[in-house]
């Protein structure tokens, strides 16, 4: 039982970290442009084939 009241509040604090560093995530702007991502991967025009 003793162990429960330990892993409850650690699991709470992991839970929080990571609600946290999605928040930043969102607020840095790294899902801003998931369309333009997508089509620049399929771009022949910029890729650097070596030859």
């Amino acid at each position: 039982m003793n162990i429960l009241l330990f892993l409850a509040p650690v699991s709470v604090a992991l839970a929080l970290v990571g609600l946290a560093a999605f928040c930043w995530t969102v607020r840095s702007g790294q899902y801003d442009d998931p369309a333009g991502d997508a089509a620049r991967i399929l771009n022949d025009q910029l890729d650097d084939h070596p030859d």
